[in-house]
């Protein structure tokens, strides 16, 4: 098995609406997402998949994300957690990749201490 692992950013803002504390507020977090994809079979240039084209395709469903209030956003259920950013962005990721390659994780960083990772296990 291959794993391979990208890393983009967006900017954005949200509120934890069922939260008692600093986070009830409105605030922003410049986001750094790690993609991880794994896949059995590499092409005959000896790649799983061309990281140019991965990142791409994080970089688009992020592009989504960046710069809004994520609690606009209906597929967080007005609470945009890092781990709800993580698991939309697995899914999203998920129906753009090429057959045989699959996500592995994401991990989504709120900043350089805090992380929440989404994996299907």
């Amino acid at each position: 098995m291959y794993s391979l692992r990208v890393e983009a950013g967006f900017s954005a803002a949200h509120f934890l609406a069922d939260y008692n504390g600093k986070c009830e507020n409105l605030h922003g977090h410049n986001y750094i997402v790690r993609l991880w994809v794994k896949g059995r079979e590499i092409d005959r240039n000896g790649m799983l998949i061309d990281f140019s084209l991965l990142k791409k395709i994080l970089k688009e469903v992020i592009s989504r994300l960046d710069h809004k209030n994520l609690n606009d956003i209906d597929v967080f259920d007005n609470n945009p957690s890092a781990e709800r950013i993580a698991a939309h962005i697995y899914g999203e990721v998920s129906a753009k990749l090429p057959p045989g390659i699959t996500p592995e994780a994401v991990d989504v960083f709120e900043n350089t201490d805090s992380m929440a990772r989404y994996s299907p296990d």
